[in-house]
């Protein structure tokens, strides 16, 4: 199956430790499968009286030596294989992190974080325990079966272990379907329980905007109904167990049954011996456990096939944004970027375009604004330029190179970017402000925030720059998490520097302070700046007006203030919105 096939290249690594592991169990088993050997033996000398005080101190201390073995097996048989499934958990969690990250953006719009965080618990928890109990349960049940069988037909009868024997026939057969019903079943649980935590992550994370509408109890429902929907689906599967359990307890009665009935009469008649039928009685004992442990193991294998199934499923994922075959050795960027003819549409957009026919050249050094309305493709020409998603060749260059040529690290690694969502990690402010850069130097981050106007508010902070944000930065303004994130941006000082909207949230005097450290500090370097504002671009070298994904104009201030087109209608409209602000 290829769901083996894909876990084989982890239990590879730890070959040695799973074949020592099931070397201790082997002889576990065997010492086992001896006791009621030697039980009978006791048990046929003291009913013949042929059998002395040190005969059984002797047959005793063998079983006492049998238990010691046991308990020594035991520890190293968990040790070996309960530690190589854990690491194995480890280190699929680790790849699984590692290639979500090499996946594209169009990926995660598609894919729900919820249900992403499921294959992270609960799939590979099921992973694991396929390694793990289910590794030792089967390899266990098996071996205690065969030395089992052995020892009733060789040391008791080969008759009463058929007839003994007949009815576990039966859960063969119920094996087969209890396993394939299990399997669907544990599919749609795993996918309930997705939903649920996709539910709860979204809930947790617009807790304030479900606060600020009331929405509380509309969003307890809504939970509600989709945890009824997870029980529902793991009821289901433990109804099943709970069914499947019985009918193996009733099949080792009946096996039992027939071994007192049968046995019996063989004891009677003195085909056997008593003590033969007392270590017989014990064998079937031991019987019982295998058979349990077959529902065990089929219920763990097919929650370790359905999790790794749906695991395998983002290992298949190919990121889309690789590097392509003709990619160049280039180590850095300057900073001259074309757009030639630049056309694009979102995957599965076909039919829109976000940007259509766009020719501007930014040179090296200079500072290029973008303007327009919402929904006229500002965000995704920085998108383009960072190839979170790809244009077609030769749309865009950067230093004469066509941006699929340039290596896909060496392009990130010297753009700087500033994103409008101004995402920041649950961590302290410095940490966050040092986040692009490998060597985290305190004096360089003080600097940054100095520059982006946001130190003054972190020495008020009680612990300053060691102050902890919340998750997503929940504990700051948004003017502050803005400024956060432009500091982050200045300290990577990057030769492209692209500004998303990201002075939106600060006022026009913060603003114009960070504009103006940021001429003196982006000297020489590529900025690109877009905003909604006119007050923030319009000391630009040139102004690029999008509309509909097309260019508008195209010009310095004066220039387009000249032509009296959108970008004059949008000045004016901006200055008389401050008019009227200012007069209430």
């Amino acid at each position: 199956m290829k769901e083996l096939k894909f876990i084989s290249r982890y239990v590879g690594r730890h070959g040695l430790a799973y074949i020592l592991g099931i070397g201790a169990l082997f002889a576990v088993d065997l010492m086992n499968a001896l006791i009621p050997r030697y039980t009978g033996e006791i048990t046929d000398g003291l009913e013949a009286q042929a059998i002395n005080m040190d005969q059984i101190w002797s047959l005793i201390l063998r079983i006492l030596i049998l238990g010691a073995v046991i308990a020594i097996g035991r520890f190293f048989w968990r040790f070996f294989i309960f530690g190589s499934s854990r690491s194995i958990e480890k280190e699929m969690r680790n790849d699984l992190f590692a290639h979500l990250e090499t996946l594209s953006m169009h990926y995660y719009n598609e894919h729900k974080t919820g249900d992403l965080m499921a294959h992270f618990t609960n799939d590979l928890q099921s992973v694991r325990m396929f390694l793990g109990p289910t590794v030792i349960t089967a390899f266990d049940a098996t071996v205690m079966l065969i030395l089992v069988l052995i020892q009733m037909i060789f040391y008791v009868d080969i008759k009463l272990t058929l007839v003994a024997a007949l009815p576990l026939i039966l859960i063969i057969f119920g094996d087969y379907f209890y396993g394939k019903v299990m399997h669907r079943r544990f599919i749609r649980k795993q996918q309930a329980f997705s939903d649920l935590t996709d539910q709860v992550q979204e809930a947790v994370s617009g807790i304030r905007v479900i606060k600020a509408f009331v929405q509380e109890r509309k969003e307890l429902m809504a939970f509600a109904r989709i945890n009824q929907i997870n029980q529902d689906k793991n009821m289901r599967v433990v109804r099943l167990q709970a069914l499947f359990l019985p009918v193996l307890d009733l099949i080792v009665g009946a096996s039992s049954l027939l071994t007192l009935l049968y046995g019996g009469y063989l004891a009677i008649v003195g085909a056997i011996s008593l003590g033969q039928f007392v270590a017989f009685n014990s064998y079937i004992a031991m019987l019982v456990w295998p058979m349990i442990a077959a529902g065990d193991c089929i219920t763990y294998v097919s929650q370790g096939l359905a999790s790794m199934s749906r695991i395998m499923k983002i290992f298949q994922e190919k990121p889309e944004i690789v590097d392509n075959e003709n990619v160049l050795p280039i180590k850095n960027l300057e900073g001259d970027i074309s757009f030639d003819h630049l056309t694009f549409s979102y995957p599965g957009e076909k039919h829109t375009q976000a940007l259509s026919d766009l020719t501007v050249h930014v040179e090296k050094g200079s500072t290029l604004a973008i303007l327009g309305r919402t929904g006229s493709g500002k965000t995704t020409l920085a998108n383009l330029l960072m190839r979170l998603y790809d244009a077609d060749p030769g749309m865009i260059q950067i230093d004469g190179h066509n941006l699929t040529e340039i290596p896909l690290k060496v392009l990130r690694q010297n753009i700087a970017y500033v994103p409008q969502d101004n995402f920041l990690f649950s961590d302290t402010l410095e940490n966050n402000i040092a986040f692009g850069v490998e060597n985290k130097d305190s004096d360089a981050v003080r600097q940054a925030a100095m520059d982006a106007c946001i130190h003054d508010n972190i020495i008020d902070f009680p612990d300053g720059y060691q102050t902890m944000v919340g998750e997503r930065g929940v504990t700051l303004s948004g003017g502050q998490k803005q400024r956060s994130s432009i500091a982050r941006a200045l300290l990577k000082d990057a030769p492209i520097l692209i500004l998303d909207d990201a002075l939106s949230a600060v006022d026009t005097d913060t603003e114009e302070q960070i504009l103006t450290n940021l001429k003196a500090n982006r000297h020489g370097k590529t900025t690109l700046i877009i905003a909604h504002r006119i007050s923030t671009i319009q000391n630009a070298d040139h102004i690029l007006v999008l509309d509909e994904g097309m260019v508008a104009e195209y010009g310095t201030h004066e220039e387009l203030m000249a032509k009296h087109g959108l970008y004059w209608n949008i000045f004016e409209k901006q200055q008389l919105e401050k008019q009227l602000s200012e007069e209430v």
